[in-house]
């Protein structure tokens, strides 16, 4: 019954749609699970809808704090605890929401930094400049184009396999989360949005997926996250994809990074319910 099956909560990140994830709930669903696709606050329900109205998601008011938020609300109201699974600042929301107490395991795809990721690569300095390059982003919605999608998301793929991606998924995308991001490492702890007790021994499992050949989090970047979790008695692991990109989860090999979700799951004792024959 789809009652008895545990939630999976897929949370998106920067440019990106919750309807990105379809491919995924489709493959959680006949696993046995019941996926839930939420979208960031004031984002369109579709990629068209989100294109034409990219003013939905200017001005200052909604921020990485915020988005956490959203999710955790989403999440306190379902009629059991789910599993995580976040890309990109999905990825980092996975980690806060687990902080919080939040979710009975995770997985942070190609995280975003936490604060206390020191790393700063120079792949990772490139991809971020459309934003952070101008000031006035912060409080803006900004899209990538085609050349800039290429290079940050999809430079482990073909052009023609980059381009059609950029065309069918690709949204305006707020720049504040990235501000923040940015900033963290220089902001007191307390009012850090990024900030996430990485020593807390309570929280649901995490695993770490980094794509080696990412520009946008480059792997380095996620194993100085995955590093940071070392005092922690809470479970946490680690897996690499030597060859992919930061579009890991929607390009043509999407199904290998989930089916190592859905493995890492199964050795945890979260096994999903079986369709009925």
């Amino acid at each position: 019954m789809p009652g008895d099956r545990v939630p999976v909560v897929f949370i998106h990140g920067l440019w990106l749609h919750s309807t990105s994830w379809q491919p995924w709930a489709e493959m959680f669903r006949a696993a046995g699970y019941d996926p839930i696709l939420p979208e960031w606050p004031g984002v369109p329900d579709t990629v068209a809808e989100a294109r034409e109205h990219p003013e939905s998601q200017a001005g200052i008011g909604i921020g990485i704090d915020q988005v956490i938020e959203h999710h955790a609300e989403i999440v306190r109201g379902l009629r059991a605890p789910p599993v995580l699974i976040g890309h990109s600042f999905g990825g980092l929301v996975v980690q806060a929401l687990l902080d919080d107490g939040l979710g009975r395991a995770g997985v942070a795809i190609d995280p975003a930094p936490i604060r206390g990721v020191l790393r700063l690569p120079a792949a990772q300095i490139r991809s971020a400049r459309p934003v952070l390059g101008n000031p006035a982003n912060r409080k803006s919605a900004v899209s990538l184009t085609p050349e800039q999608f290429q290079a940050s998301f999809g430079n482990a793929l073909p052009a023609d396999e980059a381009s059609a991606l950029h065309e069918r998924w690709t949204t305006p995308a707020r720049g504040r989360p990235l501000f923040q991001a940015a900033l963290a490492n220089m902001t007191p702890r307390g009012r850090a949005a990024t900030a996430v007790d990485t020593h807390a021994a309570e929280r649901g499992p995490l695993l770490i997926i980094s794509g080696g050949a990412d520009r946008t989090v480059p792997d380095s970047v996620s194993r100085a996250a995955f590093k940071l979790y070392g005092g922690s008695a809470a479970v946490t692991e680690f897996r690499a994809f030597p060859d992919r990109g930061h579009s890991l989860t929607v390009d043509s090999g999407w199904s290998e990074v989930a089916q190592a979700a859905l493995d890492w799951l199964r050795k945890l004792g979260i096994p999903g319910q079986p369709l009925a024959a």
